[in-house]
């Protein structure tokens, strides 16, 4: 029951996802608009970067996640009210930035409940829940999302039900959240690492003292590849998704509630993917390779070349695409969560929305400018071989 909080919460910001490049083209014209999505996203996202870091420090140095929950849900619902308040520009860039910073506040603290909570061999499986769950409450948001744009609720009025629905999350979190009685099974996981490293060193020592012949040698992760592939998934993946809303409203004609539907479709292919993931990972070793899924978001970003010609075609193709990469984003968040939190000592729970926030915070500037001066075949063409940069460091990892 502690995950309903977080089910209101994303649903509150899968609606804003694809709202709020909408909502500002609205006001400010396309090709303002644009530029404005761009700033505002990505002044906001790396606003969070410090801000994750320092969540991830304070949570595990007080032992108290609760706290810092309650204080994202409650901060983004009062930032988000004030947001529809006001059309100012500097305005709306230093109220999106709060919402990031606060907002940062929960992910550390939920990444620890899981790791916590449960054993290091259920990590995967629960990591595959919770993501699941929660992308149910994403595809909801796209739904209310579609009905508040169908039955014209107006713009203010959307995101004051973006406010309430994390206010909800807040009052739910409240009630259902509560911090782990005891904290030992990340340290645990460590020192299975090391003992584990250096048993196979003394194994390999005695071989050569025996005179034997070596078949395998003693390596450990390449943490720094790792953190690298991570940062470049999420730069590709902002270049391309800041503007796709606006590339599906304006390049293929769709009204608002058409772009929410096909993003429903993207959010399912997501639930899908969590199944899978869930499946797939409860054996050690078994499962997706996640070097094979950054190939295939490679491959499917510049597929949508194909959709630049103003067509029925373009239209399925691109939401056959957006599905396929709901599918794989799954499955990809839950295996390097886990793989996180096995590599990144207790004290730096933070590291991953830093890595991912950097990533995102440039993704979410270069995307909309990329798209506004240059094109989109520009915007596909650079996330796809980001994508591929992405494959090439973790096969290092």
């Amino acid at each position: 029951m502690w995950r309903i909080g977080f089910f209101f919460h994303e649903m509150g910001f899968g609606l804003l996802s694809i709202f709020l490049p909408l909502y500002l083209v609205s006001i400010y014209g396309e090709t303002h608009g644009l530029y404005y999505v761009g700033i505002i996203t990505g002044v906001a996202l790396f606003a969070a970067i410090p801000a994750a870091f320092l969540w991830g420090y304070l949570c595990d140095k007080t032992r108290h996640y609760k706290r810092f929950i309650l204080l994202a849900f409650l901060a983004v619902s009062i930032l988000l009210s004030l947001f529809a308040l006001t059309t100012d520009v500097a305005l709306l860039i230093l109220i999106y930035a709060l919402v990031a910073i606060f907002h940062a506040a929960h992910e550390a603290p939920k990444n620890v409940l899981i790791s916590e909570l449960y054993s290091h061999q259920d990590w995967e499986k629960n990591f595959a829940f919770y993501e699941g769950f929660t992308e149910v409450g994403t595809l909801i948001g796209l739904v209310l999302g579609f009905f508040a744009s169908f039955y014209g609720l107006g713009l203010e009025n959307t995101l004051f039900l973006v406010a309430g629905l994390n206010f909800v999350a807040f009052v739910l979190s409240a009630v259902f959240v509560k911090d782990p009685p005891m904290i030992f099974e990340r340290s645990l996981v460590s020192m299975e690492k090391r003992v584990g490293f250096a048993s196979n060193g003394i194994f390999l020592a005695s071989r050569m003292i025996d005179g034997k012949g070596l078949n395998e040698r003693l390596k450990t992760e390449n943490v720094a590849a790792f953190c690298c592939a991570l940062a470049l998934f999420s730069l590709a993946t902002n270049i391309l998704f800041t503007p796709l809303p606006i590339f599906v409203s304006n390049n293929l004609g769709m009204p608002y509630a058409i772009v929410f539907a096909i993003f429903i479709l993207n959010s399912g292919g997501g639930i899908v993917g969590y199944v899978f993931a869930g499946r797939k990972t409860e054996k050690p070793g078994g499962g997706w390779r996640v070097s094979g899924i950054l190939l295939a978001r490679s491959m499917l970003t510049l597929l949508l070349i194909a959709a630049l010609v103003k067509s029925t075609f373009s239209v399925f193709l691109t939401v056959a695409v957006l599905i396929l990469m709901g599918l794989l984003a799954a499955v990809f968040t839950v295996r390097v969560e886990s793989l996180f939190m096995e590599l990144i000592p207790p004290g730096r729970a933070g590291l991953i929305n830093v890595l991912m926030g950097l990533g995102a915070a440039v993704g979410s500037l270069v995307g909309p400018f990329v798209a506004e001066s240059m094109g989109f075949l520009q915007v596909f063409v650079i996330a796809g071989v980001i994508f591929l940069g992405a494959f090439i460091s973790f096969l290092l990892f």
